[in-house]
């Protein structure tokens, strides 16, 4: 289910054009140095990636503590009922609730420190910005954090994130070069099919839990089911 997250981190990466895409377009880069400027957006993008994997070894903890205790098989219906919700209940209804006041303080400070890091032009401000980037409130890493969650494992659930992550390199290091390269309609239009193939991983993630005998994706033995009273022989 790895490729899940590189394929849904590829179609994130529209919106994040949307959301992040004015962040990484006010990144202090040299452009007058090509070879400085890759080398800059690449430290911006390793710092996003390390804020990504770092929450995806906390999720990716908490998956392992559901294998652990037998319930792997349900936890991955369940996430993917979790990410055909998220994405079918309208985003306006999630916002009556204000599920992030408990930590507005903290999500406040973060975009203060962000912020001063754009008047900085070094390789740690550039990482820094990228690291905080990274744990800022977004609807699209929610949703891979639920795959991550579902690795049951805390190495794989990192892996999961990081996957996430690099597949959103190629469109947002884009949005420096070519600033106008999509047009509103095509950004649009791509957006419209984000939901699509959310539901189609949610539907991946259930029939893996469904154990059917479905090669590749929904295997009647899977390795992460854990006997009850194991045979050692």
């Amino acid at each position: 289910m790895l490729y899940t997250a590189l394929i849904f981190g590829l179609l994130s990466s529209f919106h994040c054009i949307g959301m992040c895409g004015p962040i990484a377009m006010m990144l202090p880069v040299d452009q007058r140095n090509p070879a400085k400027k890759v080398s800059q957006i690449f430290t911006y993008h390793l710092g996003r990636i390390t804020g990504y994997a770092s929450i995806g070894l906390v999720f990716g903890l908490l998956g392992k503590g559901f294998f652990m205790a037998g319930m792997q098989q349900r936890l991955s219906i369940v996430i993917g009922v979790l990410m055909i919700i998220v994405i079918v209940i309208p985003e306006k209804t999630f916002a009556k609730y204000n599920f992030s006041k408990p930590v507005f303080r903290l999500i406040s400070k973060l975009k203060q420190i962000l912020g001063s890091q754009f008047k900085k032009k070094s390789y740690q401000s550039l990482f820094t910005i990228g690291l905080l980037n990274g744990f800022l409130p977004c609807g699209m890493v929610y949703v891979a954090l639920f795959g991550a969650i579902a690795m049951q494992n805390s190495s794989l659930g990192v892996l999961y994130m990081v996957l996430f992550g690099l597949g959103t390199v190629p469109l947002m290091s884009s949005v420096l070069y070519l600033k106008s390269f999509l047009s509103l309609g095509v950004r649009n239009r791509i957006q419209k099919a984000i939901p699509y193939v959310v539901v189609l991983i949610g539907v991946l993630f259930i029939l893996r839990g469904l154990g059917l005998g479905i090669p590749y994706v929904s295997p009647s033995t899977m390795s992460l089911f854990v006997q009850a009273n194991p045979n050692c022989h």
